[in-house]
């Protein structure tokens, strides 16, 4: 019989009485504003400072953002995307001054700020070719080694590990177990890891991490299985919530604590935010295979109608388990189509993901592939999709999308161990979050998505500032 953990408070909650804390401190500051206004073609332009000034109880009429810095929540861990095979070839086919360009655009100090990057273990959709890192039939993995990756895909690696200093968080995923591990014996179309081979899978894990860090790549986590509960026409492997269990309590778990790496955090899921919370619930209801897993990670692919996925269900599961991270490991809009790189939609879209996952707790923020190139790959199944900077790889033109910028809006002002703080907003059109950094400043994010310009009262204890939200726009202000 599995015990079932249950708990009914929200991790990190502290609520300071004392009313007016913040303008103590911080009585006549101004705010900067940050603006990308997809009318005017404005893109995270600095519009100057606004004042707050004293604004007692709003009306019904007044459109409002409330914040309120008594009210602490998650400790965000980071923001980034993916190093994919896909990104790291299409990075070394642009020239030199365009490489140093989409690095400094990412990881460099007028960039977005980026500290996290993922990876593939073995390959996935977005790879030329597959492979995996031995040679069949090989349960002593006499042969692995990770020569495929030191063509593009490590050193690319290492050059946003060398920009991002000590803030750098790494982690990795596998799509597949070798095929000959699998009971369909192939990478692609689902199947299930042999229950013969759980231990040599878990050892393929600790030959890869010691490799990459053998490389001087500081391995901070990883998940379990990409996508469990998906059979692709790529690489793929199914688990059920039972099975994963299993693997992670029997294998993987105790495999990496006895190689030294308790450290790591060990994601479970990986997958959409529809089976999130009964993929914790049966995974982590045995508190043996708990003592493993750090953080339950989660992609938004669950519904095509993007503006009604299912937020809730992440806060259910920071309910159910507040002693483990929620982390958003993957999303990109798919259907890659060139002509459409510079519609605000796509901005608009990760501006309402990451607002409504951080505000429903998440720590870890992950994009997909951090650069494709002009065809929205390269990819060996034509699962082409966008991604935040797309690079001509036959013209060597770099193109910034709105995705880049809208994510900029979070990632390039919000800081690595900044608690997001209470905030609401009482209009359906304004979609907002807010954090504060550890050095104090306060920063509030707030989105108009919709065809009307909007005027709002940004409200704090008491104070208020009145700003413009056009249609179709993002905005950061710093407190």
């Amino acid at each position: 019989m599995k015990k079932l953990i249950v708990s009914c408070f929200v991790i990190g909650i502290t609520f300071n009485a004392n009313a007016q804390n913040y303008w103590k401190k911080n009585a006549g500051k101004t705010a900067k504003v940050f603006l990308t206004n997809s009318k005017t073609n404005e893109k995270m332009v600095e519009k100057g400072t606004v004042k707050f000034e004293k604004f007692g109880q709003p009306k019904e009429t007044d459109a409002c953002i409330f914040v309120d810095p008594d009210f602490k929540y998650q400790k965000l861990i980071g923001i980034g995307g993916a190093i994919t095979d896909a990104s790291a070839e299409t990075f070394y086919k642009m020239p030199k001054e365009k490489q140093k360009e989409i690095l400094e655009a990412y990881y460099g100090k007028s960039g977005l700020g980026y500290t996290v990057v993922r990876t593939n273990m073995n390959s996935c959709d977005f790879s030329s070719d597959s492979y995996t890192y031995i040679q069949d039939n090989d349960v002593a993995l006499k042969t692995f080694n990770v020569a495929h990756d030191e063509k593009y895909k490590i050193p690319m690696i290492k050059e946003a590990q060398k920009a991002i200093g000590k803030d750098f968080t790494f982690y990795f995923s596998p799509w597949s177990p070798p095929a000959w591990m699998k009971s369909n014996k192939s990478l692609y179309k689902g199947g299930r890891l042999e229950n013969q081979y759980y231990q040599t899978w878990a050892d393929y894990y600790i030959k890869f991490i010691k490799e990459y860090e053998k490389r001087g790549i500081n391995i901070w986590g990883l998940t379990v299985q990409n996508e469990p509960m998906a059979t692709q026409s790529w690489e793929s492997c199914i688990y059920t919530a039972e099975e994963e269990g299993d693997f992670l309590k029997n294998n993987l778990g105790p495999t990496l604590w006895k190689n030294g790496y308790k450290d790591k955090k060990v994601m479970i899921w990986d997958h959409n935010r529809d089976l999130i919370y009964q993929r914790a619930t049966t995974t982590l209801g045995d508190p043996e295979t708990a003592k493993f897993a750090s953080g339950i990670g989660y992609h938004w692919y669950e519904t095509w109608n993007n503006k009604t996925q299912l937020f809730d269900n992440l806060a259910e599961t920071q309910r159910a388990f507040p002693d483990k991270f929620l982390a958003f490991t993957e999303g990109c809009k798919e259907q890659f189509d060139l002509s459409k790189i510079y519609d605000v939609k796509l901005g608009e879209l990760y501006g309402r993901n990451m607002i409504n996952d951080f505000n429903k707790g998440t720590a870890l923020w992950t994009d997909w592939n951090v650069l494709l190139d002009e065809t929205g790959g390269p990819n060996h199944v034509g699962n082409y999709c966008f991604a935040p900077i797309i690079a001509d790889t036959k013209t060597g033109e770099v193109h910034y999308t709105y995705e880049y910028y809208y994510v900029g809006h979070v990632s390039k002002f919000i800081k690595p161990n900044a608690r997001r703080i209470g905030s609401s907003s009482n209009r359906v059109a304004l979609t907002s979050t807010s954090f504060m950094n550890e050095n104090g400043q306060l920063v509030t994010v707030i989105m108009n998505d919709t065809d009307n310009d909007i005027d709002a009262n940004l409200w704090i204890e008491g104070r208020a500032t009145k700003l413009a939200a056009p249609a179709h726009s993002i905005q950061t202000v710093i407190l």
